[in-house]
Formats: C-alpha cells, sequence, structure tokens
C-alpha cells in the first residue's frame, strides 16, 4: 500500500510543482500601474496640453476615467482620436466641439500599460489639492495609492508559499518511500546532508547565478546615469521662486536654448540686472531637500560678493570672481544633443526633459536621460510636418497624411531614430 501511494505521489508530484507554476506566473505578469513611471510619460507627452487640476489647451484630466463610458474607448481616443470621433461617440464630439475643434493629436506609440501608467499618475496626482497637498479621504473612502505602489509584496508572499507547499511534498515523498521499503525489508540508504546534494548544490549556484546576473545587468544598464542628482550650489538659487512665482521666462537666463546647442549657465550680470534693486528677500519660506530653511537675503547678499557690487554705495567696489555652479544635466561625450533643435524646431518645452522646473527649489535630474528614454520620445513626439517646408522632401508621408493613411508624423518616421542623428 505505501508502495503504490509513493508511486502515485510521485507521478503527480511534477503536476503538484506545474499547478504552483501555473498559479505564480499569471500573479507574475499582472503588472500594477506605475504612477511613477506616469508621471514622466505625461511630462513627456501631455503636460503641453493638458494639467490635472487646470483647463490649458486641454481639458484637466483629474477624474477623465470617470468622464468616459469606456476604458477601451478611452486608449483608442489616446490612440487615435480622429477614429473615435468617426465612430459617432458622443462624448468625443461634445468635446471635440467644446475645444473649437482642436482634435486632439494621436499617440499610437504609446502602448496600453503606458497609458494605463499616466492614468495612474492623474489618479494619484487627482486626489490631491491643487496646491500639492493630498485632501483627505471623504465617506470613509481609502486614500490613494502612493506613487510607484505595486503587488512585488504580494507576488513574493504567494511565491514563499508555494515554495514551502512543494518542499512538504518533496519531504513526503521520501518518508512514504522510506515506509514503503522498512514494510517491504528493504534497506533504505541514509539521505545526503543538504551541503553534499549536487542536486541541491546546483540549484542553490544557478539561482545565485541568475540573481547576481540580474544585479550586475541592472548595475552595467544605470552606469553613468545620475536621475534625481541634486548637488548642492554655492548660492541656494530657487527655479520656483524665479520661474514660478515671478513667471521669469527660462529664455531669458538661459539664452542660448532657442539659439545653440547649449542652453547656458546666465552669466553673473543676468543676476544682477534685477538683484541691484531686489536687495532683499521678501518670498515664501524657503527650504532645502533636508528641510533646512534658508535665509533668502543672505543669499542674495553671497551674489553680491561674487560679483564684487557693494549694495549701499550702488557700486561694483571690488573684483569679481565667476560662481562655480556644479552641473547637474550631463551627457556621454559621444551623445548629439541640440537645445535649439529641439526648442525652435521641435516646439519642446522644457519641463518635457527638466520635469517641473517651475516647481523646484533646488533642481534635481528629472529623467535619467538614458537612450531608451530618449527613443521613446521621438517615437512619440509629433513634429510640426504640415506647411514645413524643411520637410518637403518626404513626399510619401505627405502623401498619407493627404489620403487619411496617417493623420500626424512622428519623429521617428522623419528620422529621429537613425544612430547618426545622436551619436558622433
Amino acid at each position: 500500500m505505501y508502495r503504490r501511494v509513493s508511486i502515485l505521489l510521485r507521478k503527480h508530484f511534477v503536476s503538484v510543482l506545474i499547478l504552483c507554476a501555473s498559479i505564480v506566473i499569471p500573479f507574475s505578469s499582472v503588472k500594477a500601474a506605475d504612477s511613477a513611471k506616469g508621471k514622466a510619460l505625461f511630462q513627456t507627452n501631455c503636460a503641453s496640453c493638458h494639467n490635472v487640476h487646470k483647463k490649458l489647451t486641454g481639458p484637466a484630466l483629474a477624474g477623465v476615467e470617470e468622464r468616459w463610458s469606456d476604458r477601451k474607448l478611452l486608449h483608442q481616443w489616446i490612440h487615435n482620436s480622429a477614429s473615435v470621433l468617426a465612430s459617432g461617440d458622443k462624448y468625443a464630439n461634445q468635446l471635440f466641439a467644446e475645444y473649437n475643434k482642436q482634435q486632439m493629436p494621436s499617440f499610437a506609440g504609446l502602448s496600453d500599460a503606458d497609458i494605463d501608467d499616466i492614468l495612474e499618475y492623474i489618479k494619484v496626482e487627482g486626489a490631491k489639492a491643487p496646491g500639492g497637498n493630498k485632501t483627505a479621504p471623504t465617506d470613509g473612502a481609502p486614500a490613494a495609492k502612493e506613487e510607484g505602489g505595486d503587488n512585488s509584496l504580494l507576488f513574493g508572499i504567494i511565491t514563499l508559499v508555494l515554495a514551502v507547499v512543494a518542499l512538504i511534498l518533496m519531504q513526503i515523498n521520501s518518508n512514504l518511500n522510506k515506509l514503503a521499503n522498512d514494510k517491504e525489508g528493504q534497506a533504505t540508504p541514509e539521505p545526503v546532508p543538504f551541503y553534499r546534494n549536487k542536486a541541491y548544490l546546483a540549484l542553490i549556484s544557478l539561482v545565485l547565478f541568475m540573481v547576481g546576473g540580474y544585479f550586475l545587468i541592472n548595475g552595467a544598464i544605470n552606469l553613468g546615469r545620475q536621475k534625481d542628482y541634486m548637488p548642492e550650489q554655492p548660492i541656494f538659487y530657487s527655479h520656483k521662486v524665479h520661474a514660478g512665482i515671478n513667471q521669469i521666462s527660462c529664455l531669458y537666463c538661459h539664452a542660448g536654448a532657442e539659439k545653440s546647442k547649449h542652453a547656458m549657465i546666465p552669466s553673473e550680470n543676468i543676476c544682477m540686472n534685477c538683484h541691484k534693486a531686489i536687495k532683499e528677500y521678501s518670498g515664501p519660506e524657503l527650504v532645502t531637500a533636508e528641510g533646512k530653511k534658508v535665509n533668502g537675503t543672505a543669499e542674495i547678499a553671497k551674489l553680491y560678493d561674487y560679483v564684487g557690487w557693494d549694495p549701499e554705495k550702488g557700486a561694483y567696489t571690488k573684483p569679481g570672481r565667476p560662481i562655480e555652479w556644479t552641473k547637474i544635466h550631463n551627457l556621454p561625450d559621444h551623445v548629439y544633443f541640440n537645445h535649439s533643435q529641439h526648442v525652435v524646431a521641435g516646439k519642446q518645452q522644457c519641463q518635457t526633459c527638466h520635469g517641473a522646473i517651475t516647481e523646484m527649489d533646488e533642481v534635481h535630474q528629472f529623467a535619467d536621460l538614458s537612450m531608451g528614454w530618449c527613443i521613446n520620445c521621438h517615437r512619440t513626439t509629433q513634429v510640426q510636418f504640415a506647411d514645413n517646408n524643411y520637410y518637403s522632401i518626404f513626399e510619401k508621408l505627405h502623401q498619407q497624411v493627404k489620403e487619411g493613411k496617417i493623420d500626424s508624423v512622428t519623429v521617428e518616421m522623419v528620422g529621429g531614430t537613425d544612430c547618426q542623428k545622436c551619436h558622433y
């Protein structure tokens, strides 16, 4: 009897393992929407026309999912708005009419997962008050999920439980074999110690190799990237105060952004154009990333010391010296990037690459500036194709636009992902 049970258990052991795998794999393949990734995609593709809380070129996006009858229809609208309008959808056509029949650009390059990430970011951001603080949950509703949350912990627990079940089954199988052998008077060999079992050692080596390889590859991929890099600068300069609250144009200080390859760090003379008159800081409280309060007037005094300006006499009284700003955004030497091409020809906003710069007291690197990040932008960003003599040689694309085969042209379609475009 014991022998029969043991044989049956061995026959079904593989089936049990397959069943365990069939449970783990579907769970592990389910990826929760990532609001942190959605934020990056939103800044790249949506921020020029939309705000979560405010109406811009397009409607405010807070609660956008509730306004559409079907999530798949919303996906289709983002992929190709013309097809939804042609289908006669009532809400889509009302929206089209409300915004002066200005058709939303198509984002065929965004996958459904990308759109879900953007919608998750909008949901999280929409749960916050326009000022930036999260609104309190009402009617006992749970608080909004934190950015970047996923189900990794759940997957880990499920995997661990199934691994324990597999080990228990293996032990049961071993015990039944021993009982069957004892019943039939057969000697049962002593089990090989764990540390000498070649199968276990091979399995452990394989797991360590895979885990080590995973971290090695990720480390190699991220080598030289410095996303979220935020060095301490010699003078605390708040972009939030200058470009945000006081609405100073980025191009006033970074004049090279629309004229040359480099945006240029503004000279001290640019600062003094305003600070000859503005001697004291009277704006909102300044705080560093570590929570340390900053005296704005003292920072202005540092500027005066660098340039040799005496605010009492209203004159330069000593030789000035350059401010040694720490560069934040660095690209490899073999990468070619031209600010003017993106700002003037590409009509890109500073926020596309630099994030919400008007909300930063201390500037940090918003994107990883990786090759994949740039290529994804080129695949989804549309160019000003119609009535543009620069693109007159692309006769085939012009003909496809006229025939309605395509409704827009992306940077990729005009060679924006060719190697020689970005690499020397």
